[in-house]
């Protein structure tokens, strides 16, 4: 498999942006095709591919009590954030038209959404235009710190005109650096915002902490009470300190915050998630102790004593095992299952609480074609059992 990674940490823009020429000349849709051919014919002859499995497609037979913090009528805003300069691979900037492609629209409506894609984040202007400007600002600390900045300043507006219109927003990822402007936006305003973090990773790093530099690993870390206070000093992250509107940009409280799915912690993360008291569920209190039981202490931490506080969920692909999806990028054994994977968003739906939600990280170049769909149709499948989609 020929994978294309960046020729270093810190891919020089110029090179970024002859991948992706090459890759706009590839098909991703002709790449799928030849895995829907052989699925197709395992459908005839009865196989057992993933071709046999039909999803189907309904709203929650109560639905009125889903989603009590959003605008009627429901209003679902998709925003494309194709980010891929905050980890090594490129590819990532493909998941939102993959989701697209695999008709996420339409699923949203027919389970009783309105729908308006607000299209694809413009990062192509940004890779230009940063292009013309010196690179040696540059920190390794922070790698392509000017272009993830500016990218997730962006869709912190975004993400802010959309709630203050009443709506719900979908982002769909781009690399989990994104998550660094979801929930800027949304604590701009909902400073009381809860979050559940699905992932194999607790991306709790700052500048100072991360080994690798790569900011896929730091939208928990930047955005959070007492850690990363200089921030700023890094080029692009200017406006992490100052929102637009001239006020200190609203921080997360450590209490606000839990993970689902813990399984690969650095040292410096494991450190601040026990000083800083942070709810964790790992792996291990999955296996324990069985999802149903996770996500009602999960559900109970965020919500006793604070029934009307609003819940954001960012998910990424890499929480679930790698054999249910291989095209990621960090990925890591003995990750959530196929059920389990959708029970926690299956669950925070139905708290009624949930008002926003991303996922991230899923990369076609990682895998081949039969790998990377599998791994499109379980995001799809996530993100339609997060915005209410029900068995009976």
């Amino acid at each position: 498999m020929n994978v294309l990674t960046r020729q270093t940490p810190a891919l020089k823009l110029s090179k970024c942006m002859i991948l992706r020429e090459a890759q706009k000349t590839f098909s991703w849709s002709r790449l799928f095709s030849t895995s829907s051919l052989q699925l197709a014919t395992e459908k005839c002859h009865g196989g057992a591919g993933i071709g046999n499995v039909h999803d189907q497609m309904l709203p929650a037979t109560d639905f009125s009590g889903m989603f009590k913090h959003i605008k009627r009528p429901k209003t679902a805003s998709v925003i494309g954030a194709p980010m891929t300069h905050g980890q090594p691979f490129v590819g990532t900037d493909h998941g939102p038209q993959l989701l697209r492609d695999e008709n996420l629209i339409q699923h949203l409506s027919s389970i009783g959404w309105r729908v308006r894609d607000k299209a694809d984040l413009n990062f192509d202007s940004l890779s230009n235009s940063l292009l013309m400007e010196n690179e040696s600002t540059e920190s390794p600390k922070a790698r392509n710190s000017k272009i993830v900045g500016k990218g997730c300043s962006m869709l912190a507006d975004s993400v802010e005109t959309e709630i203050l219109k009443g709506r719900f927003p979908v982002v769909l990822g781009g690399d989990h650096s994104i998550a660094i402007g979801t929930l800027a936006g949304i604590l701009r305003v909902r400073p009381n915002i809860g979050v559940i973090w699905v992932d194999a990773h607790a991306d709790l790093h700052t500048p100072e902490t991360s080994e690798s530099g790569n900011m896929h690993g730091m939208p928990v870390g930047l955005l959070m009470e007492g850690l990363a206070n200089d921030c700023h000093s890094f080029p692009g992250l200017e406006w992490l300190h100052t929102s637009p509107n001239g006020k200190l940009q609203p921080r997360l409280s450590p209490d606000s915050i839990v993970y689902i799915g813990l399984r690969d912690v650095d040292a410096a993360e494991r450190d601040i998630i026990r000083q800083n008291n942070i709810k964790a569920f790992t792996m291990h209190d999955v296996d324990n102790v069985g999802i149903g039981k996770v996500m009602e202490m999960a559900l109970a931490h965020l919500l006793d004593g604070k029934p009307d506080r609003p819940i954001h969920l960012s998910y990424d692909i890499d929480a679930v095992d790698p054999m249910l999806a291989p095209a990621t990028g960090t990925t890591v054994r003995g990750g959530l299952n196929y059920r389990d994977a959708h029970f926690v968003a299956e669950t925070v739906a139905m708290s009624g609480a949930l008002t926003s939600i991303e996922i991230v990280e899923l990369n076609p170049t990682l895998s081949d074609g039969r790998g990377s769909r599998k791994t499109v149709e379980l995001g799809l499948g996530l993100l339609t059992s997060l915005m209410g989609k029900s068995i009976i």
